[in-house]
């Protein structure tokens, strides 16, 4: 299916390999990151390594049995105990349940080795399948926003902290 991965300064051929071949099939969904963020993947692919060495994000990658990257499962913005989850699967792997399966595992870890007692996350009213993988994961709805000019729907997901 995938193995999932802490994002690491190793990834960023495959990680920026994944985000070109996708670009247009995220953007279906979700805003574009924009050339400048290709332009200079380089430099914002070390600062993000930075800050999560800073505990201020938690960034994964899904990794298929080849070596390519066909997912990325993200926490960010960490702070009191609490982040954001943000998600996205490459169009090839799309439909097959690795959404559902690698939230879970990003799930297990925020509550177990990051230690975070809830989540957060939001998705446009016209993305479905987002929004399924979150409650197939026990989000909940807690609110209705605006993603860029879009409509969308706020989640909110409790955790058990885990302790060893």
């Amino acid at each position: 299916m995938g193995e999932l991965q802490r994002l690491t300064a190793a990834h960023a051929p495959a990680l920026l390999a994944f985000e070109t071949a996708n670009r247009a099939w995220f953007a279906r969904s979700i805003a574009d990151r924009g050339d400048d963020y290709f332009a200079h993947f380089a430099q914002r692919h070390a600062a993000i390594l930075a800050e999560q060495a800073a505990g201020l994000h938690h960034f994964h990658v899904v990794v298929d049995p080849a070596g390519a990257i066909v997912g990325r499962v993200n926490l960010v913005d960490v702070a009191h105990g609490r982040a954001e989850l943000g998600y996205r699967i490459a169009a090839s792997a799309a439909g097959k349940g690795l959404a559902t399966a690698m939230v879970a595992r990003v799930c297990a870890l925020a509550a177990g080795a990051y230690a975070l007692a809830g989540l957060t996350a939001v998705t446009t009213l016209d993305n479905p399948s987002s929004a399924a993988v979150l409650r197939r994961n026990g989000f909940i709805v807690d609110g209705a926003i605006t993603v860029g000019d879009r409509p969308g729907m706020r989640y909110s997901r409790d955790l058990e902290i885990q302790r060893d």
